[in-house]
C-alpha cells in the first residue's frame, strides 16, 4: 500500500517539516540510511511542555507523543520526498521529561511506535529506547529521533 494513501485513509495531515534551532539539520542521509534529529511536540508553533508524573500521565500525554511521531514523518518526507522509499524504520529513540518516580516511559513511546506501524505497516516495526530525563530543550515534554533505511 502507498504510504500517502494510508495517511489519507487514517485522516492524518502531516505538520510542516521542522527547521533547526542551531547548527544542525532535521535529517541527514548517509548511504541508504536517514538519521532524523530529535523532534519535540509542537502544537500551532508552540512547544508542548510538561513533566510526566507531575503534569502529565500516559493517557494525557498521548496527543503529545503523537505530535512527535507526526513531526518525524513530516521531516522524513521532506528529506526523501516519497515516503514509499522507506524500506524500514530501524530505530526510534525517545526521551521523556519525567519525575524520578515516573516509570512508564515505554508506554509514552508506544504511541509513537504504534503510529509508525499504522502508517508504514511491517516496515514501521523498529527497535527503540525509551529514556526518562529530568529536563529537555525548551521545557518540552518529550523528544524523539529516528533512524530509517531507504
Amino acid at each position: 500500500m502507498k504510504v500517502e494513501k494510508r495517511l489519507e485513509e487514517l485522516r492524518i495531515i502531516l505538520p510542516k517539516p521542522s527547521t533547526s534551532l542551531g547548527s544542525y539539520v532535521p535529517a541527514v542521509k548517509a548511504g541508504s540510511f536517514v538519521y532524523l534529529s530529535g523532534v519535540v511536540p509542537l502544537k500551532e508553533g508552540n512547544v508542548e511542555k510538561g513533566k510526566f508524573g507531575r503534569d502529565l500521565t500516559v493517557e494525557s500525554g498521548k496527543k503529545i507523543a503523537e505530535l512527535c511521531g507526526l513531526q518525524l514523518i513530516a521531516n522524513l518526507k521532506e528529506a526523501i520526498g516519497d515516503l514509499d522509499r522507506v524500506k524500514q524504520i530501524v530505530r526510534i529513540e525517545g526521551f521523556v521529561n519525567s519525575t524520578d518516580e515516573f516509570e512508564e516511559q515505554s508506554k509514552v513511546l508506544n504511541v509513537v511506535s504504534d503510529l509508525l506501524v499504522k502508517v508504514f505497516g511491517e516496515k514501521g516495526r523498529h527497535s527503540r529506547i525509551a529514556i526518562g530525563v529530568n529536563s529537555l530543550p525548551l521545557g518540552a515534554a518529550m523528544e524523539v529521533s529516528a533512524i530509517v533505511e531507504i
